[in-house]
């Protein structure tokens, strides 16, 4: 009774838009740590962690002072094999702060899943909130253990709770696991989108091995022959593992399928390229791309291509010896003079965290009233 009762109070503080004004105004432990966290390939706008830290940030303003504490509340009640409700395990999982506390939240949603076998199309996706609760305070391992356990079957039953869980998987280093938790989404039948495609082959990209090297150009052609979209950051990490892997016949024609260059991703085509070129022997191919690409007298306003060090060092010594070997210095000094040199890897310009969409905020109102209409905070 008392944690319905807690719960009862949450939803109703919740739509007391004077009680919401502090938003964003507190600043915790926990959401400070967060800042400075190593890179990943998802961009904000689908990671949404900032958005889940704001959420909980409110919903621990509107229970602060309420008598117990919910987590023990809520231990209490599966203790007594109690029925978890929807909004009761919403609000569990935005109030989670520490790995006991996401234990706690574990062994609700298996019981909240039991009782739900049947979820209804279009219902709150608990998957995500997990997930990006997991991301928050750096429980990978538990993500992965819980995303899959087979008993849950059904629970995740969306591509971003996937996605995240690889995304965090791939900044921690812990490819295995990853490459794992997208066998487990195939078989489980969730739809790869674009965003799986590029975390799925920068996962074998990272692993470099014969058997990521087989998956990677698996789902890249498999992709292909339904005539789907292949992110052009996907079609980067397939092409540096076919590098890396010496099929430079197989990144050459993975390069010639690129369409479109624009944007980010072309600084990392123009250097595969110059590679592409390079251990095939056309050095004197590749000199002639980066003479095209060589703006001395450029306006400042226009951006210039640069190229890896590591890109022009690969060029030298395979021209040593060569009758281009001259050519080729030539257009080095030149390139370095032009400031088209940078010492970021092939591997740092890859593995980046994308800016992602920005997506204005568009404020609803009452068509009666013409008032702003206000919406739950824990909306996922």
């Amino acid at each position: 009774m008392a944690l319905a009762r807690l719960g009862a109070c949450c939803r109703s503080l919740l739509l007391d838009s004077s009680k919401a004004a502090f938003y964003g105004s507190v600043q915790p432990a926990w959401i400070i740590s967060c800042v400075g966290a190593k890179r990943h390939l998802l961009p904000e706008d689908v990671v949404k962690l900032q958005n889940f830290q704001q959420k909980k940030l409110a919903v621990a303003h509107l229970l602060n002072g309420t008598e117990g504490n919910f987590i023990q509340l809520f231990s209490q009640k599966l203790q007594r094999n109690e029925l978890i409700l929807r909004d009761e395990l919403k609000l569990l999982l935005h109030l989670c702060q520490t790995a006991e506390d996401v234990a706690v939240a574990r062994d609700a949603i298996h019981r909240y899943h039991s009782e739900n076998h049947n979820l209804v199309y279009g219902e709150f996706k608990f998957g995500p909130l997990f997930m990006r609760l997991c991301y928050e305070l750096g429980l990978e391992d538990l993500a992965a253990a819980t995303i899959t356990d087979m008993r849950l079957k059904g629970f995740f039953h969306d591509a971003t709770s996937f996605n995240i869980a690889i995304d965090m998987l791939f900044t921690k280093g812990q490819y295995e696991s990853a490459l794992e938790v997208l066998r487990i989404m195939r078989s489980q039948c969730v739809p790869f989108n674009k965003d799986t495609l590029t975390l799925a082959c920068g996962t074998c990209y990272k692993l470099n091995t014969a058997e990521s090297y087989k998956i990677c150009l698996a789902l890249v052609e498999e992709r292909q022959s339904k005539e789907n979209v292949i992110p052009r950051r996907a079609y980067c990490f397939a092409i540096a593992l076919a590098l890396h892997q010496n099929d430079i016949a197989k990144a050459q024609s993975m390069f010639s399928q690129v369409m479109n260059t624009e944007g980010r991703v072309c600084q990392n085509l123009k250097d595969y390229r110059i590679v592409i070129l390079t251990k095939s022997g056309a050095i004197i191919d590749a000199v002639s791309v980066l003479s095209a690409s060589l703006l001395p007298k450029s306006p400042s306003l226009v951006k210039k291509l640069e190229f890896s060090q590591e890109v022009v060092d690969l060029l030298r010594l395979q021209s040593e010896g060569q009758p281009s070997m001259m050519n080729v210095e030539k257009i080095v000094t030149q390139l370095v003079r032009a400031s088209q040199v940078t010492q970021q890897s092939l591997d740092e310009m890859l593995c980046y965290t994308p800016a992602g969409k920005q997506t204005p905020i568009i404020q609803r109102r009452s068509r009666r009233t013409l008032k702003p209409l206000q919406s739950t905070l824990l909306s996922e």
